[in-house]
């Protein structure tokens, strides 16, 4: 659902607009449930929501998925269709990027020389993919997977037989090279730390997922430094720092994300890889608030600052913020929670710890249904499902609970979590 680029007059006080109107800039996911979480609350001002794609907001999780294979229609991942925007009074600017925030006469000034003056403001900038530094790297057709037109490229160049290389073994590079060998590709993984997913995953589900994707055909090359990306005619060619050079029709990097926190930055508000918010999303600046993957927000429970890139941080954090600048009292208090699919394999993740003295299997590592839990002295700090999502919701309550637990019982399957979230 591309957007058509709508002709609204500038929101000055020229035209009447009072100070109480608000203006969200970043139109992805965050952005766009804030705008209705504003209107489900009672909000009746003026709404402006900016985007610098021409995309109205959408999920990006199925675009690695279901969106990359086919499988899943292009329509479904919108949040809503454009006659919602309309119907519901929300101003929506798309292909419209913010080049300065004036916090003084408290008004955004857009790339094309548009100014918008705002009662309060919210970013929900996102963040964008992070680049390779390599020698060539610009020139050789590297493909990063971060929005709807980037699916539409990778979908095009992902045909049966083509060899794939895929740089990084995050979330993002796993999920590609799943969906990349069920499009008959052959793929190779070239990762500089010794397993997948780094410091995020225990080495037991570390494992799991590398044998899973061996089982299918994935290769992995692991502490692999790629030093230089070349195109030689219709192919790539990457050189790795051990002298070794292999070959692909295709170059996909996934080496995590950066906060687009540079708006923010210029204006003078508080930034540490992310815009520095508080448990109701405000920012130095009482006027302007943020939500979603660009913010180090401070969670209560977790008793921590956290910066997270996931769809539950991006539509609850956005949700809870804009209830807070209408008049609520309540924090963004859940404990962080992601998911990927990788073939048949649907994984979980609760928790975000950084570091756990225990481990506790649910189940066997072999089954195909499990779940590990992360203890700090006894303590449930962390938990991982794999094809479990039912005892997904109690892991994180007791997570949330924050209080010691038998381990024996966190093991023994015939004993329900319900009994210990009590």
């Amino acid at each position: 659902m591309r957007g058509r680029r709508r002709q609204w007059t500038d929101c000055g006080r020229g035209d009447g607009v009072s100070d109480d109107s608000i203006i969200i800039v970043g139109a992805g996911q965050a952005g766009g449930c804030a705008a209705a979480a504003l209107r489900d609350a009672g909000y009746t001002g003026r709404i402006t929501l900016i985007g610098k794609e021409v995309h109205f907001p959408y999920e990006r999780p199925p675009l690695s998925k279901g969106v990359l294979s086919g499988d899943v229609a292009l329509d479904t991942v919108f949040l809503r269709n454009s006659d919602w925007y309309e119907s519901s009074r929300i101003e929506v600017r798309l292909g419209t990027g913010i080049a300065d925030i004036d916090r003084g006469q408290k008004r955004v000034i857009a790339e094309n020389g548009e100014t918008f003056f705002y009662g309060k403001l919210l970013l929900t900038t996102g963040a964008r993919a992070r680049k390779l530094a390599l020698p060539g790297s610009a020139n050789s057709e590297i493909i990063y997977l971060r929005g709807i037109d980037d699916a539409f490229l990778l979908q095009d160049r992902l045909r049966p037989g083509r060899k794939v290389a895929i740089i990084g073994a995050g979330f993002i590079g796993l999920e590609i090279a799943a969906t990349a060998i069920k499009l008959g590709c052959d793929v190779e993984i070239f990762a500089v730390a010794p397993g997948p997913l780094g410091r995020v995953m225990p080495d037991e589900i570390a494992n799991i997922l590398v044998r899973k994707h061996a089982d299918n055909g994935v290769r992995f090359r692991f502490r692999a430094t790629v030093s230089t990306v070349d195109r030689q005619g219709s192919r790539i060619l990457l050189r790795l720092a051990d002298g070794e050079s292999t070959e692909a029709d295709v170059v996909i990097a996934g080496i995590g994300a950066v906060p687009n926190d540079e708006l923010a930055s210029r204006a003078g508000l508080d930034v540490s890889n992310g815009i520095v918010v508080d448990e109701f999303g405000r920012t130095s600046d009482p006027a302007i608030f943020a939500a979603g993957d660009v913010t180090r927000h401070y969670n209560p429970l977790l008793k921590q600052q956290i910066r997270l890139e996931a769809w539950q941080n991006a539509q609850n954090q956005a949700i809870a913020v804009a209830n807070v600048m209408v008049g609520g009292k309540l924090p963004f208090a859940e404990v962080p929670w992601l998911w990927s699919d990788q073939f048949d394999m649907n994984l979980q993740i609760a928790g975000h710890p950084a570091d756990w003295d225990e481990l506790v299997w649910r189940g066997e590592p072999e089954d195909k249904q499990s779940m590990i839990f992360q203890l700090m002295g006894g303590i449930p700090v962390g938990a991982i499902a794999i094809n479990n999502a039912r005892d997904m919701r109690f892991a994180r309550q007791l997570i949330a609970r924050a209080k010691a637990v038998e381990p024996r019982l966190l093991a023994d399957k015939a004993y329900k979590l319900q009994q210990l979230c009590s």
